[in-house]
């Protein structure tokens, strides 16, 4: 049953440009994601459970600062912001067999488990190129245009509920997302030819 202290709201817009400027009128100053693949988007029917079971075995967090993911049934990549010792660290978490070897001047082996291998970076530009070498971006998305990234927490708590019935009929390919404290929205690319672009969000009563 949806939160009755959580308002849900869905557009629809057959223009690429009309839906894009809605959907940065309504995420305003909110950490975003954008999809690298436009055509392709980044698939979402398999966001919640991967994210559930990356946090049981410990592989993310909730305070994690997301600047880049791919999630899939099987298997999950992220590069993550991560605060130690008061500087920031960026972390990218990957399948083993999918992760490369980092360059030595770039990052560090983090660690090397059966099922995930981590390396730790320094600096944003060499933690992206790594996640971009190991994934080729295919169904994933970064954050962009946006002062920091989305807060894992925050990700997980709006994703959940704009899945939670009555869902729009839409193809469930992400283009766009913010998400922040009070809301979060997604606008999905056309499912088919002719579909429209659709822009779901839910926010909190004031």
């Amino acid at each position: 049953m949806a939160d009755p202290g959580i308002t849900r709201s869905t557009r629809s817009f057959i223009d690429r440009a009309e839906a894009l400027g809605h959907f940065f009128q309504r995420a305003g100053e909110a950490p975003r994601f954008f999809a690298y693949d436009e055509e392709m988007g980044c698939p979402l029917h398999n966001a919640l459970a991967t994210l559930e079971w990356t946090l049981a075995v410990g592989i993310l967090s909730d305070d994690d600062l997301i600047h880049a993911a791919r999630m899939s049934g099987e298997a999950a990549a992220a590069m993550v912001e991560r605060r130690r010792d008061g500087r920031r660290i960026f972390v990218y978490m990957g399948p083993r067999m999918d992760a490369p070897p980092a360059d030595p001047y770039e990052g560090s082996l983090l660690y090397d488990e059966p099922g995930v291998r981590a390396f730790e970076f320094a600096q944003r530009a060499h933690a992206l190129a790594h996640f971009l070498r190991a994934t080729q971006g295919v169904g994933g998305v970064i954050s962009l245009l946006s002062r920091r990234a989305p807060e894992l927490k925050h990700v997980r708590r709006w994703l959940n509920v704009l899945f939670q019935p009555p869902a729009p009929n839409v193809s469930n390919l992400l283009l766009a997302g913010w998400f922040a404290t009070s809301g979060g929205g997604v606008l999905f690319i056309p499912g088919a030819v002719g579909a429209p672009f659709v822009y779901d969000e839910a926010t909190t009563q004031m």
